[in-house]
């Protein structure tokens, strides 16, 4: 990534030399030094020339391929790059290194294209869901900031057509999610992307909200919905060797609260267990999903999911004897 840098920032500048590179990669000068080298030793057409305004060069004005981008090139290269920059601080550094090196003509929509996109990967629970087919669509219209309309069913299942600025996207875990603004209210709104049935793009173009960070918008969705969700939590000993697998079944609303371990009840057999906190929206759903674990888990509290899962226990020796 450094060298591609270099190669962009000497194409843009025609020359640079290796203290101004190595402000640019946040490196030392002797790393940049390096860097220069070794594409010239890889056979790119760079040379330097020593002395006062001196610097390292491509030989005659060289092109490289990837200075060639063409404006729908640098599209896709930055859509490739956006979603993976939400929670990097070098992938993020590394896209604004790139923009700073892109013509200026493509600059804008290389940004727009790396800003369109943001993953979460912490999963609130769920099954990953297959790439919804409008995750394109949506991204263009993002870029190109057309308003869109959407026909869009709820979680009460009422379906209808809205018209939406589309701001930005999040990937979380496989669950996709619109954060757009509608024109029926102010502020943003947050639409789940596999409840959208249908969309189109219209040639109404809007204005970004001024300041307006997907990130942070993103991270006051997640305190809302957490808060929503995880009313109810649960003490539970969890084997050592199942909690991965059920810290990635509970995502967000999993903790270890006393990584000490600790004998089994009986002190003489069974494996040794770690100390946990579960979380979710109620008493039942919280037992519902540890039923499924009762054989490498056993909820210490509180009280009514103890006797929740009692029942859940009743009602399945009931049904299958």
């Amino acid at each position: 990534m450094r060298m591609i840098t270099a190669l962009l920032l000497m194409q843009s500048r025609g020359r640079i030399t290796a203290a101004e590179l190595a402000v640019e990669l946040e490196v030392s000068v002797a790393t940049a030094r390096r860097d220069l080298e070794a594409l010239s030793t890889a056979g790119v057409p760079v040379y330097p020339q020593p002395g006062r305004g001196g610097g390292w060069s491509l030989v005659g004005g060289a092109r490289t391929d990837l200075s060639g981008l063409t404006a729908a090139e640098a599209h896709e290269l930055f859509l490739l790059l956006g979603p993976g920059s939400a929670d990097s601080e070098l992938a993020r550094s590394a896209v604004r290194k790139l923009l700073r090196a892109l013509p200026g003509t493509f600059q804008a929509d290389a940004e727009a294209a790396a800003a369109a996109v943001r993953t979460d990967a912490a999963s609130w629970g769920d099954l990953d869901r297959e790439r919804p087919a409008l995750v394109g669509p949506l991204q263009q219209a993002i870029i190109d900031r057309h308003k869109i309309i959407i026909d869009y069913r709820s979680r009460t299942g009422s379906p209808g057509p809205r018209t939406v600025a589309p701001l930005g996207m999040i990937d979380k875990d496989g669950r996709w999610y619109l954060i757009a603004t509608p024109d029926d209210a102010g502020g943003s709104r947050t639409y789940r992307v596999d409840r959208i049935a249908d969309l189109t793009e219209t040639e109404e173009i809007f204005q970004r909200p001024q300041g307006f960070d997907l990130v942070a918008n993103w991270r006051e969705v997640v305190d809302r919905i957490e808060s929503e969700r995880g009313r109810v939590s649960a003490t539970v000993l969890v084997d050592r060797s199942r909690l991965s697998a059920i810290r990635s079944h509970f995502g967000r609303y999993f903790r270890v609260v006393d990584d000490r371990l600790r004998a089994p009840a009986d002190h003489d057999h069974g494996p040794e267990r770690v100390t946990v906190t579960v979380a979710a929206q109620s008493v039942r759903a919280v037992a519902e999903q540890l039923a499924g674990w009762t054989a490498v888990s056993e909820v210490i509290g509180p009280a009514p999911v103890r006797h929740e899962l009692a029942a859940i226990g009743e009602e399945l020796a009931a049904r299958y004897g």
